[in-house]
């Protein structure tokens, strides 16, 4: 099968299109034929070498931890799931990805793919979604009636959490540039900064029940944000490590993404039910996938890229 991998940590060019056997499925495990993966700001960072010491990998390592596609085998004792199947997953970080024809999924960690969504736009739902939903609703604890600043709407996650959060009846307040306002705005956003003509502490004007952080940035930028909760409220932190006390009972978490099959499941339904849509801007052959990178890494990269197999 053809697949995209890396013999070693460094810049895009690290990055091979080239043949590779076929896995074969063990105890517990499904054989997925990729329709499509996604490309994710981790991935990049995986693979220049800055995660190695958190996430130890077996190189040649292959990279994307989404993947939408077709059941093509199953392991010994997997129930459930029939090959024909159409699925979505978050993969294990440390595993073999989906930039291939074919990878390997835990079945625990699968949903029913979308119905009413394109097979290959859907692998841009499990990372961001579930990211977005556990800041939202297992982080932040928001609830209907509050307010949530999310920083960083613009990005594939925080369109997500955008729309997860007025979903719950939340006020929401998103800061992004000129060029997701009316996009955030028909997701369900009240109110929204553009950042790139004032600085968001400054131009928030007010304190959240709840800041979402999507942006990395220094310690005192995280810091002011911070600021912005009101008394008894949550930072939650997506990026950069959030102040230990801010004080005033404001409590603060930097989080990391878990596969939970449960949840994406709920994802799935709400894009199925017309509450939760994906946007995708760019669908790209897994060719491309060394040309995604190197954009990325240059921060030309705009909006969530599908890698189409």
């Amino acid at each position: 099968m053809k697949a995209v991998r890396f013999h070693q940590y460094g810049a895009s060019d690290v990055l091979i299109h080239e043949d590779v056997d076929t896995p074969t499925p063990g105890p517990g495990q499904v054989l997925i034929k990729v329709a499509a993966t996604s490309f994710n700001p981790a991935d990049a960072a995986i693979r220049a070498g800055y995660l190695q010491a958190f996430l130890p990998l077996g190189l040649p390592h292959i990279p994307g931890v989404d993947v939408a596609g077709t059941v093509a085998g199953l392991g010994p004792d997997v129930t459930g799931w029939a090959e024909g199947d159409a699925v979505v997953g978050f993969l294990p970080l440390t595993g073999q990805g989906a930039a291939a024809e074919y990878v390997l999924a835990p079945a625990a960690i699968l949903a029913a793919a979308p119905m009413k969504a394109d097979l290959v736009d859907a692998a841009a739902l499990p990372g961001a979604g579930l990211t977005a939903w556990q800041a939202v609703f297992e982080h932040a604890g928001l609830t209907s009636g509050q307010s949530i600043l999310i920083n960083g709407a613009g990005g594939a996650v925080g369109t997500f959490a955008v729309q997860l959060a007025y979903r719950a009846g939340a006020e929401v307040t998103a800061t992004a540039g000129p060029r997701s306002a009316a996009r955030l705005k028909g997701h369900g956003a009240a109110r929204l900064i553009d950042y790139t003509t004032a600085p968001v502490v400054q131009a928030a004007g007010r304190r959240y029940d709840a800041v979402l952080n999507l942006v990395p940035n220094a310690a005192e930028e995280a810091a002011a944000l911070a600021g912005l909760v009101a008394d008894g409220g949550v930072f939650v932190s997506a990026t950069t490590p959030a102040p230990d006390n801010p004080g005033r009972g404001v409590r603060t978490v930097r989080m990391a993404v878990s596969s939970d099959a449960a949840q994406l499941a709920e994802l799935v339904s709400r894009v199925d039910a017309g509450d939760l849509r994906i946007d995708v801007a760019d669908r790209r052959p897994l060719a491309d996938l060394a040309e995604v990178h190197r954009l990325a890494d240059l921060g030309r990269l705009d909006g969530k890229t599908v890698i189409t197999l």
